[in-house]
């Protein structure tokens, strides 16, 4: 919450920088408000990224990486972009289930959930452009150089087109922080058919970023290489996204406690968190029957008992079939800790997916393995702390965890 104009001491009026931007503080104020041990530790992860990113564009990647003929795919989008774009499908996910289906009992959280997915979308593109270079060529493919039998192709369209969906679906936070009513008013009208357009979106080009492995099948292990993978992306995208919105609940909850309520704005998270946890174990065990039959496909019995057998099977039963059984005992029980546990191990789990089919398991007959440099590291770990940066600096402003008081709910 921001200060009135008069809570000020010295009874000045409060410029709109200072209303708006500084938070009801003076510019000093706020200066002296930043100095914190995250924000120290934040600024050296900063620091040392954007330095990594001049050698990154000066250099190229072989200054930075350690990317090579076989191996052109590493963590920047093993990580960053496949990873990143699972971890961001709360935004549809929850959208979906308040704007299509009408759970309205949801929609406390459709705004964190459609803020996480906006921020996350837009650092995979970041984390994109060092992975390719040249950012300025990022517009290209939109303004007329067509490849539309590129699985790529699809992917930069439907990232560009959702990323302006998730826009118009925050944007009534935007408009209600700026006071903005008319704006605010046309946002909402819109709003359900952005939602409709980037579930259209989201269902394509989810499941496009595992259709692009469909290249690969002597290269991809055959226990992670199926026919069916584009649907294991899609559908794993959808537990991840309702695991990641339990995660991010819980930790802006506990971090920013001033904007939400009492007592019974926590019961009614733990109700909401139990809701979640249901969808996510039926979504989980379906998703483990299709990786099933993607087994039985490839007949790679064999297989299971290599050692990338054991890792298949620690991904799939330890990081899939056991949360899906855990969150039902816990949702059942309400034993709200255990669920909040469960989620973060199934985002954890759909990280090693990624990772694995990427990585791991991609060229997993070559002698010498790629091992990311401590340089590819630093650019992901910037990344990742620029997000919670926004993230922290856009709810510390805006309503996302609370309503307008000005504003009547959608």
């Amino acid at each position: 919450m921001t200060a009135s104009y008069t809570e000020r001491v010295d009874s000045r009026p409060l410029s709109w920088v200072e209303e708006k931007l500084f938070m009801g503080q003076t510019f000093s104020q706020y200066a002296r408000s930043l100095v914190t041990p995250f924000n120290a530790v934040a600024a050296v992860i900063v620091l040392v990224g954007l330095a990594v990113a001049v050698m990154r564009f000066t250099q190229g990647l072989a200054a930075t990486t350690n990317l090579s003929d076989t191996y052109p795919w590493g963590l920047w989008i093993g990580f960053d972009v496949m990873t990143g774009v699972a971890l961001a499908a709360g935004g549809y996910t929850l959208a979906t289930t308040v704007y299509i289906f009408k759970l309205d009992e949801y929609r406390p959280i459709v705004r964190p959930a459609v803020l996480t997915g906006l921020l996350g979308y837009f650092f995979v593109v970041i984390g994109l452009c060092f992975d390719l270079g040249r950012p300025w060529r990022l517009p290209f493919p939109i303004i007329g150089y067509f490849g539309v039998t590129s699985v790529m192709f699809l992917v930069g369209w439907h990232v560009f087109l959702y990323l302006t969906c998730q826009f118009v679906e925050f944007s009534p936070a935007v408009f209600e922080w700026l006071g903005w009513k008319r704006f605010r008013a046309w946002a909402v009208r819109i709003a359900l058919g952005a939602t409709i357009f980037g579930v259209m979106l989201s269902t394509l080009h989810q499941s496009a970023l595992g259709a692009l492995f469909l290249l690969a099948p002597t290269k991809l292990h055959p226990l992670w290489y199926s026919p069916l993978i584009p649907i294991n992306f899609f559908i794993s995208s959808i537990f991840a996204g309702i695991s990641m919105v339990i995660v991010e609940s819980t930790l802006s909850h506990k971090v920013f406690t001033n904007q939400v309520g009492g007592p019974e704005h926590k019961e009614k998270l733990d109700k909401l968190t139990v809701g979640l946890a249901k969808a996510a174990s039926t979504v989980m065990f379906t998703y483990f029957g299709i990786r099933l039959i993607g087994v039985m496909h490839s007949d790679a019995y064999g297989l299971l008992g290599t050692p990338l057998g054991l890792w298949f099977l620690l991904e799939v039963v330890g990081f899939v079939l056991i949360p899906s059984f855990v969150f039902v005992y816990a949702a059942r029980r309400r034993m709200m800790r255990l669920i909040r546990i469960t989620a973060a191990v199934t985002v954890l789990g759909v990280i090693l997916n990624r990772v694995d089919v990427s990585m791991i398991a991609f060229n997993w007959q070559e002698p010498v393995r790629y091992f990311p440099a401590w340089s590819e590291f630093a650019v992901t770990l910037t990344i990742i702390m620029l997000f919670l940066l926004l993230f922290r600096w856009i709810v510390n402003r805006m309503p996302v965890l609370y309503d307008h008081p000005d504003f009547e709910a959608e």
